[in-house]
C-alpha cells in the first residue's frame, strides 16, 4: 500500500501536467523544479497538523515576467482540498490590509491593528497564496515588514510570487536599507524558488492564433483612434451626453460612458488624475470591459500617469477585465534602458496579450 504523504504528492504532480495538457503545452524545464517543491508542499499539508511538530515551510516563487509563476501557484491551488485556504492578488491584499488598518474597526479586543485585519481577511485559512508581491513604496515598507512578520509567525503557510528575488525586493537605494530584516526574514523562513528560463510565455501565447485561454483580458485590442476594429466589439465612440460619473473605491470618476458591464474612461481622466489601485479594483467588480481613449505613448505621460497606467493594466488582467486601448501604443519609442516606470517589463508582458487588428507585434522597452 502506498504512503498516503507519497499518494498526495503524486496527485499533485499529475494535476500539474494534466493542467497543463489541457491548456496546449507542457510543464517548461525551469518549472519543473517548482512543481516539484509545491507537490511535496501540498504532501505535507495534507498531513494532520499533530503528526508533526513544525508546520511546512513557505515558498517564495520568482522569476521574470510571463515565466508561469501565477499559473504554478493557481494550479497548485486548485489543486489542494477545499476549504481553509485563501488566494489574493498584492494589490487587493493590501488595499484590503490598509483598509482594515485604518478603518474605524481597526482595533478591537486589544488586537493590533494588523492583526485584526488579518483575521478579517484570512479568518482560519491555514494555506494563502499570495501573488505578486512587490515593495516599492517606503511609505507602505514598515506595513509590509509587520505584515510577513505576523503571517510568518501564525501557523498559515505562505506561498508567494514575485518579479524579483528576496533581495531586490524595495529597489530604491534611499529605502532599501528599511526593508533589509524583512528581506532576511523572507530568505530565513522560506524556500525561495527561481524560476527564471528564457521564454516568457505570454508573449508565446499572444502569438498564436487564438491566444488566452478564454480569457477576456486576451480578447482585448489595441487600436490606433478611429480603428475599425472597434466594430468587434460593438462600439461606438460615446456621445457628450454619455458622461457620467462612476463610483470607485472613495471618489466619483468621470467617465466618457456607461453601457451595462462596459465602462469607457479618457486616459487623462483614469490614470492623469489622482486615482489609485483601489479605483481599479472597484472598477473591475463591477465592469467586464474597460476602454480607455487617448492613450499616449508612455514617453509622453506624467511618471505618475506612466505608473497607475501600470497598475490599471495589472488589475485587468488579474480580475480578467477585457481591456480596449484607443491611441498610440503606450510602449512604442521607450528610451532602452530607462526604467520610466516600476515592473515596466510585466506591463509590456501583459499587454502583448491584446490584439492588434492590423497583426503588429506590440513593442518593449528600446523597441524589443
Amino acid at each position: 500500500m502506498s504512503c498516503p504523504v507519497y499518494q498526495h504528492d503524486q496527485a499533485m504532480r499529475r494535476h500539474f501536467h494534466e493542467a497543463a495538457a489541457q491548456r496546449g503545452f507542457s510543464v517548461a524545464p525551469a518549472q519543473e523544479a517548482a512543481v516539484e517543491r509545491l507537490a511535496r508542499l501540498a504532501a505535507e499539508l495534507a498531513r494532520p497538523a499533530w503528526t508533526f511538530p513544525r508546520r511546512p515551510r513557505d515558498l517564495y516563487v520568482w522569476g521574470p515576467v510571463g515565466r508561469g509563476k501565477s499559473w504554478l501557484v493557481d494550479t497548485f491551488y486548485e489543486g489542494l482540498p477545499t476549504g481553509r485556504k485563501r488566494r489574493l492578488h498584492f494589490h487587493d491584499f493590501f488595499r484590503r490590509l490598509h483598509d482594515g488598518v485604518t478603518g474605524p474597526a481597526a482595533r478591537r479586543d486589544g488586537q493590533s491593528a494588523v492583526d485584526s485585519a488579518l483575521d478579517d481577511l484570512i479568518g482560519n485559512s491555514r494555506v494563502l497564496v499570495f501573488d505578486e508581491f512587490h515593495a516599492h513604496d517606503a511609505g507602505d515598507a514598515m506595513l509590509i515588514a509587520r505584515l510577513f512578520r505576523t503571517l510568518l509567525d501564525r501557523r498559515i503557510t505562505l506561498v508567494t510570487t514575485s518579479n524579483y528575488p528576496p533581495a531586490g525586493l524595495m529597489p530604491d537605494p534611499l529605502y532599501h536599507h528599511l526593508f533589509e530584516p524583512t528581506i532576511q526574514l523572507i530568505e530565513e523562513r522560506m524556500d525561495v524558488l527561481d524560476v527564471t528560463g528564457p521564454v516568457d510565455f505570454r508573449r508565446v501565447a499572444a502569438s498564436q492564433p487564438a491566444s488566452g485561454g478564454g480569457r477576456r483580458f486576451a480578447t482585448g485590442l489595441c487600436l490606433a483612434p478611429g480603428a475599425t476594429a472597434l466594430e468587434e466589439l460593438a462600439l461606438t465612440v460615446p456621445a457628450p451626453t454619455e458622461a457620467t460619473g462612476v463610483q470607485a473605491h472613495l471618489r466619483q470618476l468621470p467617465a466618457r460612458a456607461v453601457r451595462g458591464e462596459l465602462v469607457w474612461f479618457g486616459f487623462d481622466a483614469l490614470c492623469e488624475t489622482a486615482t489609485a489601485v483601489p479605483d481599479y479594483l472597484a472598477l473591475a467588480e463591477r465592469f467586464t470591459t474597460l476602454v480607455l481613449d487617448g492613450v499616449p505613448p508612455l514617453a509622453e505621460a506624467s511618471a505618475d500617469g506612466r505608473q497607475r497606467f501600470a497598475n490599471l493594466v495589472d488589475v485587468a488582467c488579474d480580475r480578467d477585465v477585457r481591456l480596449v486601448l484607443i491611441g498610440s501604443d503606450p510602449l512604442t519609442a521607450l528610451p532602452a534602458g530607462q526604467a520610466l516606470t516600476r515592473d515596466l517589463d510585466r506591463t509590456a508582458s501583459r499587454l502583448a496579450m491584446l490584439r492588434r487588428p492590423d497583426g503588429a507585434r506590440p513593442t518593449g522597452p528600446g523597441g524589443q
